[in-house]
């Protein structure tokens, strides 16, 4: 009796069982459900792309502040970081030797003044004497000589002096421009020369600035194409590096005469009004140049899929399967893409909920 309830019960399971395992065949069709899909038409149109490009700040002038002369430093009447106006000392060198030297020859001078005196009273007397024949004519040309070698003298005598004068005045070190100090590598008492090879200080007029920035080839081609048709295309923005906004628009000023051959891409300068002193040499940030385009596709942001450094958008074939395909994207707005290649214009792309969907699967695609 009990073999024979074991026995119907495993002939029960073996019908469920059967019962499930003909359920769950079937052929694909039979088991998928078509999902409904938001699509959307790809249009022309066109837009403002902005490109960006990281950017060096220097100032307009950087000027090196080298010492003319040898000695020590005396003096130091600036301190790093200071803001100077051009004509303003910066430092002085021990002047006590150049200061004797420069009085030595001032008294050279005063020498050979007196002496050409001499010479001359000498040649006038000598001048009426051969009127009236007493002396020859022979001592006049040497008394005309010896006026003109005193003249030389003297005029070497006080080259001498204007020399000794131009040491003496670079023991003051003035500011040539207006701007602001760099550090003071030397300090009191240093001993300096021309020859030093790290200078004084830096110098550096900011109240304008420069932005420097590369371009590859291709985008300067384009750039270069709209430029030529729009001049504002020379008007740039700067992007500080705490992603704020430079509030003052700048102007492209220069541009390399060649491209560099290692990193195929060509330097542009940028000017930049700096008023309030904001920027400082040695600042970055990105450089953004707003560019027109015309007749170029405009796919949803949100049709789009992101993977790695590539774009891709799920179109629908004329079976309504989905096809993922990469697009070329050459510029965006906040909402849409402007795409070179990868659809044509007319074709219908998933509007969004991309992760739902595989290559192959067929939709229902519903018009939005």
């Amino acid at each position: 009796m009990n073999l024979k309830r074991c026995f119907n019960a495993l002939l029960g399971l073996g019908v469920v069982v059967s019962f499930i395992s003909c359920q769950s065949k079937g052929t694909p069709n039979e088991n998928m459900t078509t999902r409904e899909v938001s699509v959307h038409q790809v249009d022309i149109g066109e837009g403002i792309s902005t490109n960006t490009y990281s950017a060096s700040i220097e100032g307009t002038t950087n000027v090196e502040i080298r010492p003319q002369i040898s000695g020590y430093l005396s003096k130091i009447f600036v301190d790093e970081g200071a803001y100077v106006k051009a004509g303003q000392s910066l430092f002085k060198i021990d002047d006590s030797p150049f200061l004797e030297q420069y009085n030595t020859a001032k008294a050279a001078v005063e020498v050979a003044v007196a002496n050409l005196k001499n010479i001359k009273i000498d040649l006038d007397r000598k001048v009426e004497l051969v009127e009236n024949k007493i002396v020859s004519d022979l001592q006049v040309t040497q008394a005309t000589a010896s006026y003109d070698a005193a003249h030389a003298s003297l005029a070497q005598a006080q080259a001498a002096m204007n020399a000794a004068k131009i040491n003496l005045d670079f023991c003051l070190i003035k500011a040539p421009v207006s701007g602001f100090i760099g550090r003071l590598p030397y300090r009191l008492g240093s001993l300096v020369s021309p020859s030093t090879a790290e200078p004084l200080t830096l110098l550096t007029d900011i109240n304008e600035v420069y932005a420097y920035f590369s371009m590859s080839e291709s985008a300067f081609v384009n750039f270069q194409e709209q430029r030529s048709a729009n001049t504002a295309m020379d008007s740039v923005t700067l992007i500080l590096s705490n992603g704020k906004t430079y509030y003052h628009k700048g102007v492209i000023d220069a541009i390399a005469g060649q491209f560099d051959k290692n990193t195929g891409s060509i330097a542009i300068r940028a000017k930049f009004s700096n008023p309030e002193r904001k920027l400082r040499a040695g600042n970055t940030g990105r450089i953004e140049i707003a560019q027109k385009i015309e007749d170029v596709l405009l796919v949803p942001i949100k049709s789009t899929l992101a993977i790695q450094d590539k774009i891709y958008v799920y179109k629908l074939s004329n079976e309504s399967k989905v096809e993922q395909v990469e697009v070329e994207v050459v510029g965006k707005t906040t909402e849409d893409y402007y795409v070179r290649s990868g659809v044509q214009k007319g074709e219908t792309v998933l509007n969004g909920g991309l992760g739902f969907f595989r290559p192959g699967m067929v939709v229902n695609a519903k018009q939005q």
